[in-house]
């Protein structure tokens, strides 16, 4: 597979989960491909994946790291072609629980970190009349009961990507997202802060609940972001494409 040769991509939050599927996969098909991850050690277990794979360290939720990280890329090999924005953050957080620090912590991530990247990106995205690919939530359209928060930054990040791609479309730059189901990924204990009996409880309520009866796989949601990132491609912009097992039906 070699449909990304040639190419140059940025996933953050790389070091696990999506980010590390997706990553892989745009290496495996020949993308030169940078992760960047808040900690070192993961980002080495990532990078150790494939040849194609560099890392950096980085956190989307500073604004300086985003001039950073695309000069990072650019540097290294000379262009950019894909921007994905997968880092994420998120909590349970029912209303009577807020604080202003836990909700600027979570639009950081989910909605200044892509927006100051993406912008900090657009020269060289035009350049190769390359992409960028947000990864959204299904709860980006889904109302969840202690996810007000977490759900209206994936909704705005949904919109974001609906806005920029009327807007650089005349750069020659797609912008699409990919709305993430529940998926094997860690998320509930690191992202949301759960204990491990937590986290298997609800699990188990979202398996009853997704219509295909299983969780996802990274690979399940990364497939598709590939797809995205690929010449193929080329005619879809706009798109918010729900990789869910049927959830959002519900």
């Amino acid at each position: 597979m070699s449909t990304l040769t040639g190419r140059v991509v940025i996933v953050t939050g790389g070091s696990s989960g999506i980010g590390r599927a997706a990553a892989l996969g745009c290496a495996t098909r020949g993308a030169k491909v940078l992760v960047t991850a808040r900690r070192r050690a993961q980002l080495d277990e990532a990078v150790a994946d494939h040849p194609n794979i560099e890392g950096f360290v980085a956190d989307v939720a500073r604004p300086e790291d985003a001039a950073r990280t695309i000069a990072m890329a650019v540097e290294r090999w000379g262009r950019l072609d894909v921007l994905v924005n997968n880092a994420g953050a998120g909590a349970i957080l029912p209303l009577a629980d807020v604080s202003a620090t836990a909700i600027t912590g979570i639009f950081a991530v989910n909605v200044v970190g892509p927006s100051l990247l993406t912008a900090a990106a657009l020269p060289y995205l035009e350049a190769e009349k390359g992409a960028v690919i947000n990864v959204s939530s299904t709860f980006g359209q889904k109302p969840g009961a202690g996810l007000s928060h977490y759900a209206a930054s994936k909704a705005a990040l949904e919109h974001l990507t609906r806005c920029w791609a009327l807007e650089l479309a005349p750069r020659g730059i797609r912008v699409n997202a990919v709305a993430a189901g529940p998926t094997e990924s860690g998320a509930l204990t690191g992202m949301m802060g759960l204990s491990s009996e937590q986290a298997a409880a609800i699990e188990d309520q979202e398996r009853q609940q997704i219509p295909l009866g299983r969780r996802g796989r990274p690979e399940d949601v990364a497939w598709w972001i590939i797809r995205l990132a690929e010449p193929g491609s080329g005619w879809i912009t706009g798109q918010v494409i729900g990789v869910d097992g049927g959830l959002a039906l519900t």
